[in-house]
């Protein structure tokens, strides 16, 4: 058997950190980490870089016939963290940003969820990075808040159905990191604002707790504790009124 995991937007940021900490052990024994990015390239003996687009769709069926080609293969972690924002009124957003944040967002994850189920068996694991946007609409991030929501329901009902398999989904849900993320999001007025209300989250921090929360089988990984205070408000109050309470925190 070849123990495999994949890390999606593996070059940067939170999917470097995932990437990293696999390589050091922290998810057990591995046999090949296969990362997925258009920059990828090897960083340790154990990685097997994919320079992809994900929203190019022959990215998954080179994925896929890889694992077919791959003897023994089996998908003990597919992590899937590639995604990129853009702040900003809709109506003023370029369209190809709206589309390419949908194809990312929401059709990558289940694209290489499909494609890799057949090749998990019990004690296989799948990260889906969300974020606490997705616990509400947030305006000036529409396309982005909405697709995090989508990862975040799509991964706790896939894990419903996966878990008497033994095959478990875990959403994540952090605070913005300071990452390339950032770099391309556009309004940094906007993101200023949000960084004011959620504060930054470490990267290295985030990557270790959702990979520990995957390992256990946890459907739901909020790792900051005033997030997961922030997460309960969003169930208690009406939507008109915790925006008017967000907006008046953002200022």
């Amino acid at each position: 058997m070849t123990r495999i995991a994949i890390v999606t937007g593996a070059s940067s940021g939170l999917g470097a950190e995932l990437v990293r900490q696999l390589a050091e052990g922290t998810f057990g024994p591995l046999d090949q980490i296969w990362t997925v990015s258009r920059h990828a390239r090897q960083t340790s003996p154990l990685v097997r870089p994919f320079a992809l687009d994900l929203t190019d769709p022959a990215s998954f069926d080179a994925l896929e016939d890889a694992l077919r080609e791959t003897p023994g293969a089996r998908v003990v972690l597919l992590a899937n963290n590639a995604g990129f924002g853009t702040f900003g009124d809709f109506a003023d957003m370029p369209a190809p940003d709206n589309a390419a944040m949908a194809r990312l967002l929401m059709l990558a994850p289940v694209e290489l969820t499909y494609r890799t189920l057949p090749f998990m068996g019990p004690g296989s694991r799948v990260l889906n990075v969300s974020s606490v946007a997705a616990f509400m609409p947030q305006p000036q991030l529409a396309t982005y808040s909405a697709a995090k929501r989508f990862v975040l329901d799509f991964s706790r009902a896939l894990d419903a159905e996966l878990g008497d398999v033994d095959i478990h989904v875990t959403a994540l849900c952090p605070r913005f990191m300071r990452t390339a993320f950032l770099d391309h999001a556009g309004a940094n007025d906007v993101a200023a604002r949000m960084s004011r209300l959620t504060g930054f989250e470490d990267a290295g921090r985030v990557a270790e707790r959702g990979l520990a929360a995957a390992r256990a089988g946890r459907a739901l990984c909020i790792p900051s504790a005033s997030m997961r205070a922030l997460y309960l408000a969003t169930k208690l109050l009406p939507y008109p009124l915790a925006l008017a309470a967000e907006r008046a925190l953002m200022g």
